[in-house]
């Protein structure tokens, strides 16, 4: 039977412990040992029981065990103490208050709002799949440790993803328990009268889709999440938000438009109830909610706003939104059918009726060599509406440039105006206790929030040198340990699921070893990733496993996305050779990886893996997770390893990848595994064992230490965020506030908007007409100078509108220039016809084959890019 009404019943804690709803209703605890354990005092059993979740722990106490914790005024006194913690993080000056003021030369922004269609917080707020949200989720958890001030915008899904189980045969079985939001660590936002706030989007067809907000505390940063299955809502709007990249196109696109246009919206609300600042930068973190866009675009040109054209709504939304790309892989990026898009955009009733849908649909075309005439794409659109770009490693950067050229189809791929910010990790989440305590016991600092926020962060990994190589060991041989527990009890339990009596499961008490060296591999489980690339000579890997000196053992995790047959098909190889009798003991896969599977695989692990195609990975942070446990690295060179790979953190898998491989992957991936099993054979596995009269592995302790204390700080999300913030936010922020200035009729948007109209309709005008160069024979030396006079003329367009340059380097052997330089060139003459001369030169100072032009790019100072514009004239 259905119940007719629902409702809600929360625990009555007693007046002296009521704190703890406090601290549960804040997600710091999720990286704040100290509450966790005040939460654990509470009940151990219960804790465990639910999975470390305070909410429902809260919800499961009896009276009677209050009444005892009530009682006991030593409890009352460290509840006291974590509320005025907790207190004095919320409200504090950190580094973002305290660096802004000392640094910037303008002042930073207010806020900065980051939209995500997934963000991994904990698991027990599951709403996230892989590593797009759990990089959402620590870049959230490191702006609240530096004080910067995030908004989050994401979407709260009734089924999370998925929970993955196996079947006998190994394949993946997909199940949906549904989340209910009482019993999730989040609130509704309500207006003043009480009621839940809502927003609404129009519909093709109608009615309006209807969503509430409802609110993640995340230390200092909120995270609003909408959620349609609300009242009012007919069925088929309500199943919008069901599940994480769930359902068809039109079902993506709907969650889609409600992440963007929605999520605007969302904040509109929020600085209204809350008072809290709109943000003056929009952060996109992907192409799904690229649709932000369009609605800043609708407020500023709808009736009732200021009046705005369409082209100076767009330099406004532009100058202030930053767009992160996240993958090097077409196959990951959504396109969505054009006809789709006008039937959700049309003026009849659509989302962002205000807007032409034509422009819209101009945003998202694929109007470039090699592009589909047919379809939508997002992560176009994306890079059409911010102004500051970024991949998110210094390779996915370079590849990224190489992916989307055809948007600057006048300029060489190295100017394409995509930066790189690398990705880090949240270390108070993911670095365990005992090695912050370890750290701590030799001078480090004791709050491990502080670490990568100031001059603090080398002195913190730098105490890894006082520790004693016994220290360290033992240390890690306790993460081990812990590990191995965790992997036979999540196996017992998934040979549980999978049918097996437990007669047949005696053999999981002697599966994995504490002192054997342990190899972790886990993520998703695209066919790029390579899950089974150490299955490619079962005879070789078998040997590795069983060495009767040198053993090893592999923890593997991993999901397959469900429609995504091919990748569970991967799965299924990889469980049936580790459900063989002779092996299962060194090899185990472990379902359902999660934030909570990962927290004890990532220090448990010596050696982490990674084996994906180059240059696919655009990143790849588990690896980092595992370097700042004191694990080493064994990794192909792509993503972060290919930047900061050095022979003290661990080993580069050689790449296969030249061009006589690029059609041959069986070959390539022969050769990349054959590399891989040597390196664990006669590198990693030697070192691993090679002991001193104490038992330690004295040069592998030395890596360890080399890791932690030159790789460590590189790895913090700390860090990555204060990236974002002097490099994007900052400068955006700056633009933002010279065109979003309502208080003058947003004077310069609506210049900068005409200005860029006028040099694009004048820019067939534009021409060098002929160049000059005095002094060079065909051979010179290093030290001479190349100098040169152009003459330009500039059709309807004035010298100020232009920048002339001097374009110099290297050449191949078809005079192609390679990592060419620009210099500017003087105006030095004009004549009549709008002619003009200009002089310049530039010294000589390498040797070998060497190339110029002259070319003509438009200039104004709010471009940040010759390319922005995408016109240049050439000699």
């Amino acid at each position: 039977m259905r119940a007719i009404r629902r409702f809600s019943v929360r625990p009555v804690l007693p007046a002296d412990l009521a704190a703890l709803g406090e601290l549960a209703a804040n997600l710091r605890w999720s990286w704040h040992p100290p509450t966790q354990a005040l939460f654990a005092e509470v009940d151990p059993d219960l804790w465990a029981d639910h999975h470390h979740d305070p909410v429902r722990l809260l919800g499961a106490v009896s009276s009677e065990r209050w009444a005892e914790l009530a009682a006991d005024t030593g409890f009352v006194e460290r509840v006291a103490r974590a509320r005025a913690d907790l207190a004095s993080y919320l409200s504090a000056d950190r580094w973002y208050q305290k660096v802004s003021v000392a640094e910037a030369e303008t002042a930073w922004p207010a806020a900065v709002a980051y939209f995500s269609p997934e963000f991994g917080i904990t698991s027990v707020l599951p709403q996230y799949s892989g590593g797009l949200g759990i990089l959402a989720g620590d870049h959230l958890k490191a702006a609240s440790d530096l004080g910067v001030p995030i908004v989050g915008v994401g979407l709260l899904y009734r089924h999370g993803y998925f929970k993955q189980s196996l079947s006998r045969e190994g394949w993946q079985l997909e199940s949906y328990p549904v989340l209910d939001p009482d019993e999730l660590p989040i609130s509704p936002l309500r207006e003043a009268d009480g009621s839940v706030a809502t927003i609404s989007l129009g519909m093709p067809g109608g009615p309006d889709l209807l969503a509430r907000i409802w609110v993640a505390q995340v230390g200092r940063v909120p995270l609003l999440m909408l959620d349609t299955d609300v009242e009012g809502n007919p069925d088929h709007y309500r199943e919008i938000t069901d599940r994480l990249y769930g359902g068809n196109s039109e079902h993506r696109l709907r969650q889609e438009l409600l992440l963007g246009v929605g999520g605007v919206r969302a904040l509109r609300v929020w600085s209204r109830i809350t008072g809290a600042p709109a943000p003056e930068v929009f952060h996109t973190n992907e192409g799904h909610a690229g649709f932000l866009g369009i609605e800043r675009i609708r407020e500023l040109t709808a009736d009732g706003g200021p009046g705005l054209t369409f082209e100076e709504a767009l330099e406004v939304g532009r100058g202030s939104t930053v767009f992160t790309t996240h993958t090097p892989v077409p196959a990951g990026i959504d396109r969505f059918p054009r006809s789709l898009i006008e039937q959700y955009l049309d003026a009849a009733g659509g989302a962002t009726p205000e807007v032409p849908t034509d422009r819209v649909l101009a945003l998202g075309a694929e109007d470039y060599e090699g592009g589909d005439p047919g379809v939508f794409n997002m992560a176009v659109m994306g890079f059409r509406l911010a102004q500051r770009l970024n991949g998110v490693s210094l390779l996915h950067g370079e590849v990224s440039r190489g992916m989307f050229k055809g948007l600057w189809p006048a300029f060489d791929t190295e100017e394409v105006p995509i930066t790189s910010i690398t990705n880090g990790v949240h270390a108070p989440t993911w670095v365990h206790p005992e090695v912050f305590a370890m750290a701590a016991a030799h001078g480090a600092l004791a709050d491990p929030t502080e670490v990568g926020s100031a001059e603090d962060t080398a002195a913190y990994w730098a105490a890894v040198d006082k520790v004693p190589g016994t220290e360290v060991w033992a240390t890690k041989r306790r993460l081990r340990e812990h590990l191995v527990a965790d992997a036979r009890r999540r196996l017992r339990r998934s040979w549980e699921k999978r049918g097996a009596t437990p007669a047949e499961l005696g053999w999981i008490e002697e599966a994995l070893d504490p002192d054997v060296l342990t190899i972790g591999f886990a993520r998703r489980v695209p066919s790029y990733k390579r899950l089974t690339l150490m299955l490619r000579d079962p005879d070789r890997l078998r040997g590795l496993l069983l060495h009767p000196e040198r053993p090893v053992q592999l923890v593997i995790a991993g999901k397959a996305h469900p429609a995504d047959d091919g990748g569970k098909r991967l799965i299924q190889e990889l469980v049936r050779f580790a459900d063989e009798a002779g092996v299962r003991h060194r090899i185990v896969f472990l379902p359902n990886y999660d934030i909570a599977l990962a927290q004890p695989l990532y220090p448990g692990c010596d050696v982490w893996l990674n084996n994906p195609l180059r240059p696919y990975e655009a990143c790849g942070t588990s690896g980092m997770k595992a370097a700042l446990n004191g694990g080493l690295n064994l990794s192909i060179l792509d993503g972060w390893w290919d930047e900061w790979y050095e022979p003290e953190f661990g080993w580069a898998i050689p790449s296969a990848d030249g061009p006589g491989l690029s059609g041959d992957p069986d070959t390539r991936d022969d050769l990349e595994a054959a590399a891989l099993y040597d390196l664990i054979e006669h590198e990693v596995a030697p070192r691993f064992y090679e002991r001193d009269a104490d038992g330690v592995p004295v040069r592998w302790v030395e890596m360890l230490r080399h890791t932690w204390k030159e790789l460590g700080p590189k790895v913090l999300a700390t860090r990555m965020v204060g990236d974002y913030v002097r490099r994007l936010y900052a400068p955006a922020a700056g633009v933002g506030r010279t065109l979003d200035t309502p208080d003058d009729g947003y004077r310069r948007a609506r210049e900068l908007a005409a200005w860029k109209a006028r040099v694009r309709g004048a820019w067939s005008g534009v021409r060098v007409e002929h160049v000059e160069s005095h002094g060079l024979p065909d051979v010179t030396e290093v030290g001479h100078s190349l100098e040169v006079h152009c003459y330009v003329a500039l059709g309807e367009l004035a010298p100020e509108d232009v920048e002339v340059q001097l374009v110099h380097g290297r050449v191949d052997a078809e005079d192609v220039l390679e990592g060419a330089s620009a210099s500017p060139l003087a105006l030095v003459e004009s004549y009549e016809g709008n002619r003009h001369r200009y002089d310049g030169g530039v010294e000589l100072t390498r040797s070998g084959a060497f190339g110029y032009t002259v070319r003509v790019v438009p200039r104004h100072p709010l471009l940040i890019s010759p390319a922005e514009l995408g016109v240049v004239a050439t000699a």
